[in-house]
């Protein structure tokens, strides 16, 4: 069932964004040759915990860790763990808290040091992915504009757009109805109201768009091994541009 949030709860969301922005600009920060993904994970509880919020990820499902926190062929739902980051690596860093009873979800990809300039392009496109598809995320239209946004964007760079995950609404619970394909056609799906919280995040290959789950049960990786990055953000729709719940102040697209 698709909630319908009051100003009053998206207010509490965006109480619950500006903090995971924060963390999320701090493990930024932090990242770097040497550095361990298990000591970004440390540094987002902290944080999280030091605010009066829970990180929503650790103990769902079985989740170990507070962040997600996949290199390089991950695609999403990677152990932090003591490895020590290398120069020429990318890290997609997914993080959500809950505030007050309310959740947020975030996530970024940054490189490592140098990579080479394909890597790189890989990144920015897929942060424009994010923007270009929330531009269709407005009152009156459907779930698929959004998708076929980010696809035809992802899909004009050659890129594959990993069909298998996908983002979802967002609220009480982390996730909640409807489910946000980041591939589509425009006019299908779910019409979109105001009041609606979601996760947008592309997850976008420099292959195949194809994965496979990793020994552990929980990371996907691509199937040819090739980097994939990922972007997101928590939004509300609202009577004109969708505001972003997990960027300081609410900030409109």
């Amino acid at each position: 069932m698709i909630t319908i949030k009051s100003e009053s709860e998206i207010a509490a969301m965006r109480e619950a964004g500006a903090l995971l922005h924060k963390v999320l600009e701090a493990l930024k920060a932090q990242v770097k040759p040497g550095v361990t993904t298990l000591e970004l994970d440390r540094t987002a509880e902290k944080m999280i915990r030091d605010a009066g919020a829970v990180p929503s990820f650790k103990g769902f499902e079985g989740f170990p860790a507070s962040i997600c926190a996949s290199p390089d062929d991950t695609v999403v739902h990677g152990f932090p763990n003591g490895t020590p980051l290398r120069e020429g690596q990318i890290l997609s860093v997914d993080c959500g808290v809950i505030l007050n009873g309310w959740q947020s979800d975030s996530a970024f990809t940054v490189p490592i040091g140098e990579v080479p300039k394909e890597v790189r392009d890989l990144i920015r496109v897929t942060e424009e992915c994010f923007w270009i598809g929330i531009e269709s995320a407005r009152e009156g239209n459907r779930l698929g504009d959004i998708g076929s946004a980010i696809q035809r964007h992802a899909e004009s760079h050659g890129y594959g757009v990993v069909r298998d995950l996908c983002g979802h609404g967002i609220g009480r619970e982390m996730h909640e109805d409807p489910s946000v394909p980041n591939y589509g056609q425009p006019g299908r799906g779910v019409r979109l109201k105001a009041g609606m919280t979601l996760a947008i995040e592309p997850m976008i290959a420099l292959g195949t768009w194809r994965v496979v789950t990793g020994d552990d049960g929980w990371a996907v990786l691509t199937q040819d091994h090739k980097p994939c990055s990922h972007y997101e953000h928590t939004i509300a729709i609202t009577g004109g541009a969708p505001e972003i719940l997990s960027l300081p102040g609410g900030k409109q697209a």
